[in-house]
């Protein structure tokens, strides 16, 4: 089973959080790819809304764009988000997870994030992943897949 590369990025709650930081708590990574869109803000809120579902499985939740911290605390007070936003302004992180892709809209090709989202168990093996998520439903799918992976 793969696990999570090695990472340290800054958090909307003035924490540095990295993979070493995090060894020992199962964690849920979600990329996506900005701040304050319609997309992003529904995924966002479904998070939100279901946190707790989470933290009684001891899971932490994690947002993770190419955003700036700035962008993250203005998302996060207009939304009401109740877990930490991590910048990877050089998408670094997002790269190494392959996350970073070649997208097209409109014809024009550019660089941007696949939304995806990682869950992690507490030894750091990618428990599962998800690429090209859809917003719709995908929020269930990691609870039901944290049921199953981290059932008690």
């Amino acid at each position: 089973m793969a696990k999570i590369p090695a990472f340290s990025l800054s958090g909307s709650d003035g924490k540095t959080w990295s993979a070493k930081e995090l060894k020992g708590t199962p964690f849920v990574l979600y990329f996506y790819p900005k701040d304050s869109t319609p997309g992003c803000t529904t995924e966002a809120c479904g998070f939100r809304d279901n946190l707790a579902r989470l933290a009684l499985r001891g899971v932490t939740l994690l947002g993770v764009s190419p955003d700036s911290l700035k962008s993250h605390a203005t998302f996060i007070a207009k939304q009401d988000l109740n877990f930490p936003l991590l910048a990877d302004t050089d998408h670094q992180f997002a790269e190494k997870l392959g996350v970073w892709i070649e997208k097209s809209m409109y014809g024009r090709k550019y660089m941007g994030i696949d939304r995806s989202t990682f869950l992690v168990g507490a030894n750091g093996a990618i428990l599962q992943e998800w690429r090209s998520v859809k917003v719709a439903g995908h929020v269930d799918e990691v609870l039901a897949a944290v049921e199953h992976h981290l059932a008690v």
